[in-house]
C-alpha cells in the first residue's frame, strides 16, 4: 500500500529481502542474475511477453532476465556498444535503446529502435549528428529515452546537456540545448500525455518540466522534497512519478495537481545498495541494482511502499 504525506510525516518502507517470495502479481520480489559483468543500467517490463528486459553498459546486449535469474539475449547487434536507458513502446511493439560508447573518449549519442517480436534492428539514429555546428571534440553520453503516445522519442545526452527528438521517420533534431556549462545534469526522462517531458537533474536534485511543443518554456518543477540523485523515472500505476535515486538508496514518488508545475512527495521506499532505474509490473515498481562497485551479480528488486 502506498504511503501518503498527510501530516508532514513520511513513512519509510524497505525493499523486501525475501529471495523466494512472490509479489501480488506473481513476480519474485527479488531476482538475482545468474552472473555479473553485464552492468544493467536500464530496465523495462515487456507486458506483451511478461518479461524483464535490461540493457548492458559493458556488453551492449539487451537481455531478458527470467524469474530464476537466467539471462537470455533478447537483442544483439554490432551497433550496440553500451545500452543505457531503454523504453518499451507497447503500441508498436518496439524497444528504444539509448546507445552510448564508454570505450571511446568522446562517447556516443545514438538511438536504436528494435522489433520486440523478432529482435531485428529497425534503425540506429545518430543523435549527435543533429547538433548544429557541433565541435569535433564534443563528448556525448546518451543516457535515457522516453516515447510519446505517437511514437516520437526523446533522449537525454548527459555530457552535452541536450534533449534530442526523434520523429516517427527516425529523423533526429535538438529539442532543447541547455548549454555545456549549464548547472543541470540531464539523466532520466519520461513523457506525460499532456505533452510535457519530465527530466531528472541529479546535479541539482531537481526535476525539469519541458513542453514538447514549446521547449524554450521549460521550467524547474517546484518540489516539496528534493529529488536527490535522480536517475531513472517511471510512471506508477496510481499516476505518481517514481524517481529512482542512484546515491541515496531510495525511490521517491511524487504527485501533481497542476500538470507538473509543482509536485509533492507521496511515498518513499528505502533500501541498501545502489539502484539506477525502475520498471512497473502491474501495481508494483521494481528497481535494478547493477552492483557497479563490487563483483556481485546484478539484482532486480521490488520497491515496497
Amino acid at each position: 500500500m502506498n504511503t501518503r504525506v498527510s501530516t508532514g510525516l513520511i513513512l519509510l518502507a524497505t525493499l523486501s529481502s525475501c529471495a523466494n517470495g512472490l509479489s501480488s502479481n506473481g513476480v519474485p520480489v527479488r531476482i538475482i542474475a545468474e552472473r555479473g559483468g553485464f552492468v544493467p543500467e536500464g530496465i523495462e517490463y515487456d507486458n506483451n511477453r511478461n518479461r524483464f528486459l535490461t540493457g548492458s553498459i559493458s556488453e551492449g546486449t539487451i537481455y531478458e532476465v527470467t524469474s530464476s535469474g537466467r539471462l537470455i539475449p533478447a537483442i544483439t547487434s554490432p551497433d550496440l556498444n553500451a545500452s543505457v536507458g531503454i523504453e518499451v513502446d507497447e503500441v508498436r511493439d518496439q524497444l528504444f535503446v539509448a546507445n552510448s560508447n564508454t570505450a571511446s573518449g568522446n562517447g556516443a549519442a545514438e538511438l536504436g529502435i528494435y522489433d520486440l517480436a523478432t529482435g531485428e534492428q529497425i534503425a540506429m539514429v545518430d543523435l549527435a549528428a543533429s547538433i548544429p555546428n557541433k565541435p569535433s571534440d564534443s563528448g556525448h553520453f546518451a543516457n535515457d529515452v522516453a516515447v510519446s503516445l505517437a511514437g516520437v522519442a526523446y533522449v537525454t545526452d548527459s555530457r552535452m546537456k541536450i534533449v534530442y527528438k526523434v520523429d516517427r521517420y527516425y529523423r533526429a533534431s535538438v529539442l532543447l540545448d541547455f548549454g555545456i556549462d549549464a548547472e543541470y545534469g540531464l539523466n532520466g526522462i519520461e513523457y506525460h500525455p499532456s505533452g510535457i517531458l519530465i527530466v531528472a537533474s541529479p546535479a541539482t536534485a531537481q526535476l525539469l518540466r519541458i513542453p514538447v511543443d514549446n521547449p524554450q518554456r521549460w521550467a524547474v518543477i517546484d518540489l516539496d522534497f528534493p529529488a536527490t540523485g535522480g536517475d531513472g523515472l517511471v510512471w506508477a500505476s496510481d499516476g505518481s512519478l517514481a524517481v529512482i535515486s542512484n546515491n541515496s538508496s531510495r525511490v521517491s514518488k511524487y504527485l501533481s495537481d497542476d500538470n507538473w508545475r509543482t509536485a509533492r512527495l507521496s511515498g518513499m521506499a528505502s533500501y541498501s545498495g545502489q539502484s539506477t532505474t525502475g520498471a512497473v509490473v502491474g501495481d508494483e515498481i521494481y528497481v535494478v541494482q547493477p552492483h557497479f562497485s563490487d563483483a556481485e551479480p546484478p539484482e532486480i528488486v521490488r520497491a515496497k511502499f
